[in-house]
């Protein structure tokens, strides 16, 4: 590895592993996987959800609608959740497993009550940006590979945004899961199209 290339770990919190309030399928079996490859990499970051309690994607805050049910809010598609991630809550907290003592930054994100925000760089919108994309250009714009939770959800929304900030973009296809394969399985062929590259951890 030199040092324009940087580890991106997506939202490995407990809400999203098995056990948790919105388990991604084979979730923990990342984690080894992930950790194993923290010390190849210079600079090593992290995304967190961190919703307050009143989050307009959560279910439980819209009367009569049950998690997964499907709104329109401030014109955007909305995909009602389970409560998770609370802030402050042991299922927003990082999987215990997961070694953070190399992880540099924090990017808190889906903290704004009234949108969502599934991209490490950009609320659903595109209306307020978490910081990222500068944070990056200061390290001197690395190589970004991408890892974590959930593939179909955070994991493809932050790549794509990478990608439109002009990023070099590797997915680490071993390192992630998603709530539906098949469909990520598409949009990772539409991220290809954009210019991602996938990889398997053995390789780097």
């Amino acid at each position: 590895m030199n040092r324009m290339d940087a580890l991106l770990i997506i939202d490995v919190q407990n809400d999203f592993i098995p056990g948790g309030s919105l388990p991604v399928p084979g979730g923990e079996e990342i984690i080894p996987v992930i950790n194993s490859l923290m010390d190849r990499f210079d600079l090593v970051l992290a995304t967190q959800d961190w919703h307050p309690q009143d989050h307009m994607s959560f279910a439980s805050n819209h009367k009569g609608k049950k998690p997964f049910e499907q709104i329109v809010h401030q014109g955007l598609d909305q995909i009602l959740w389970p409560d998770h991630c609370v802030q402050g809550s042991s299922g927003a907290a990082f999987h215990s497993k997961l070694k953070t003592n190399a992880v540099e930054a924090i990017i808190r994100k889906g903290m704004d009550s009234d949108i969502d925000s599934y991209s490490g760089f950009y609320d659903n919108g595109h209306k307020k940006s978490t910081g990222l994309t500068g944070y990056l250009k200061e390290k001197g714009s690395p190589v970004l590979y991408c890892c974590g939770l959930a593939a179909d959800v955070c994991v493809y929304f932050t790549i794509k945004d990478a990608l439109k900030e002009g990023f070099k973009v590797k997915l680490i296809a071993d390192a992630t899961r998603a709530l539906d394969e098949e469909k990520f399985a598409e949009m990772a062929e539409e991220l290809k199209g954009l210019g991602m590259e996938s990889v398997l951890s053995g390789s780097l």
